[in-house]
């Protein structure tokens, strides 16, 4: 009988995978192609938690000359089909593997501790070359204190060049040096900096003391190092541009998301996916799977899994489908610019389902994150919380939200915003929202109308304006938006989409739920002029009443719910639901005055 694979979640080093017999999708063909590929230097950015330090783990003991006894844990993988490279270059080199993913301090301080602290941990390694007889005594006495963690700055910023060069003094062989999440010190000085970057004249901020270290500590070990190195590889969320970091470095080549080299290695490809599913018996649940965890585009490899999502997930599948990777992820950054012009309106569109087309940089640069704020497309793509559904130009992407995971987080952001902006009373949405799935309109708009009467102003629906297009955005635009913002939490039971193309014209929101059996909804939105002071109240309920048919009709002549028809939603379970806006009151029923 098979020894039947385990799964354990968490495990990021290649020797304990394979000695506790967990699953592993081999990713091993990795190894040939990082070597024989023509980059000296290569810097593969990809999302968090998509296996970057478990490939590196795999390098590691593929090439380490410390390490022979490792050749056994690649039997039956793909590389061990590739016999002359292994048996040229399998445990041939001397191999540096490190990772700065913990190194996210709120100061300097705390920060160049926790780089002594790393550093000495890596070089506890290699404790075997203070007695070797190829180093010199100056050479020992540095290394000692790097151990000892009485370094100085100077000393540890050249402590990885000076592995290297130990290394291959020792071994009289080059080094393979491998650095995983390179950027997590840099995103972590740029959060925990105060606005400018640049601090005044004679002072040098938190931001620009982790970027002079990291310029150093890397440009010395990955430029100019010749002599010592054979082979590198750097791991990252982005390429981080500008601050110098990389600027004079001509012998690296970036091989990120929209890369076709490299695309299938990070992530599971559908046929990873398919074939985990069929070894652990949770086939039937696929379709499910895709809709939550699939939907990336690494280069032209296109339904990438989120690995952590997929192996959490069958771990523990009497749990269900939850947002595994999100609440690993550090979100900060977005809160923070959620409010800016153009962002929540361009969120909420994402989370109904549509695409937007922007403008996206290989390279990320901290100082101009500060003021401009189509950067953050940039860093929601890299990060993984956007994926691409066609490159349109140069430097120009279609964008959407790969799958449900992603939409709940997004949900999150938009409704902590949302109470945040307007002190939100979440509870009463949820009741007002179950009255509007339920077909309870009556009630539905007695909520509605409670919630548009605390939160909204007369000057949040004042016309404002697109900045990029220069033209004021209509008051009709602002409610669709704000709608769309409210019905995000249903986003987990249904399928939100706005602004589509159905029958004979565009809806404006349409609810698809994702259980047949549950109503289906679609709303038309529409403004007039508030009430006159001229204006008697009866007439003005009249405007209100004949917009509401209005509405109506536009919705039945359309056929608005023909989408909704081709899920298997039948008429009879379709709710048609017009929204009249005037000012910051909401209509929906018709007058029974």
């Amino acid at each position: 009988m098979e020894n039947k694979k385990i799964l354990e979640t968490g495990i990021s080093d290649f020797q304990n995978t394979i000695e506790n017999n967990c699953y592993f999708v081999d990713k091993t063909a990795l190894i040939y192609e990082f070597f024989t590929h023509g980059a000296y230097i290569s810097l593969m950015p990809r999302p968090k938690r998509f296996g970057k330090t478990l490939n590196l783990s795999m390098i590691e003991h593929f090439f380490d000359i410390q390490k022979p006894e490792s050749a056994k844990l690649f039997s039956g993988f793909d590389i061990s089909k590739q016999n002359q490279f292994c048996k040229e270059h399998q445990n041939k080199y001397p191999v540096i593997n490190i990772t700065l993913k913990d190194i996210k301090d709120a100061n300097w301080n705390d920060c160049i501790d926790n780089f002594k602290y790393t550093i000495s941990k890596l070089y506890k390694q290699y404790r075997f070359l203070l007695t070797s007889d190829k180093l010199q005594n100056d050479d020992k006495e540095t290394f000692q204190n790097i151990i000892s963690k009485t370094a100085t700055l100077t000393e540890l910023k050249s402590s990885l060049v000076d592995l290297s060069e130990y290394l291959q003094k020792h071994f009289q062989q080059k080094v393979i040096i491998l650095v995983d999440e390179y950027d997590t010190p840099i995103i972590s000085a740029f959060k925990n900096t105060q606005k400018p970057l640049k601090s005044p004249k004679g002072e040098t901020s938190y931001y620009e003391n982790v970027i002079n270290f990291m310029q150093t500590f890397l440009g010395r070990a990955f430029k100019g190092n010749e002599a010592n190195l054979r082979k590198g590889l750097i791991t990252g969320v982005m390429r981080v541009a500008r601050e110098s970091i990389f600027s004079d470095w001509n012998n690296f080549t970036v091989y990120g998301i929209t890369s076709n080299y490299f695309s299938d290695k990070f992530g599971f490809t559908q046929t990873e996916t398919d074939e985990m599913l069929n070894y652990f018996q949770l086939s039937t649940h696929k379709k499910d799977i895709e809709k939550w965890y699939d939907g990336y585009k690494f280069g032209e490899t296109e339904s990438i899994y989120n690995p952590w999502s997929i192996v959490n997930f069958i771990a523990n599948p009497k749990d269900g489908f939850k947002a595994y990777w999100v609440n690993t992820s550090d979100d900060s950054l977005i809160k923070e610019r959620i409010a800016e012009p153009n962002i929540k309106e361009k969120i909420q569109e994402l989370i109904a389902g549509g695409t937007i087309y922007k403008t996206i940089k290989e390279n990320f640069v901290f100082s101009d994150f500060e003021y401009n704020t189509e950067l953050l497309w940039t860093l929601l793509f890299h990060n993984g919380f956007l994926t691409y559904v066609k490159k349109t130009d140069i430097n120009q992407y279609e964008l959407k939200i790969p799958n449900d995971e992603l939409k709940y987080v997004f949900t999150d952001i938009i409704l902590d915003w949302i109470k945040q902006t307007y002190n939100f009373n979440q509870d009463l949405l949820l009741i007002t929202s179950k009255h509007l799935i339920n077909n309870k309109i009556k009630e539905f708009e007695k909520g509605f109308k409670q919630i548009i009467g605390d939160t909204l102003s007369y000057f949040d629906i004042a016309p404002t304006k697109d900045k990029q297009k220069n033209i004021a955005i209509p008051e009709e635009q602002f409610y669709h938006v704000y709608t769309l913002g409210l019905l995000a939490v249903l986003s987990h039971d249904y399928i939100i989409k706005s602004n589509r193309e159905s029958g004979s014209g565009r809806y404006d929101i349409t609810l698809i739920p994702h259980d047949k059996t549950k109503n289906g909804i679609v709303i038309e939105i529409k403004s007039i002029e508030k009430q006159k002071e001229t204006e008697d109240r009866e007439k003005f309920i009249q405007r209100i009443d004949k917009e509401i048919e209005s509405a109506l009709n536009q919705i039945e002549r359309n056929k608005y719910y023909k989408e909704l028809l081709a899920n298997k939603i039948p008429l009879e379970r379709i709710i048609k639901v017009p929204i009249v806006f005037s000012g910051k009151e909401p209509y929906i029923t018709q007058s029974d005055e």
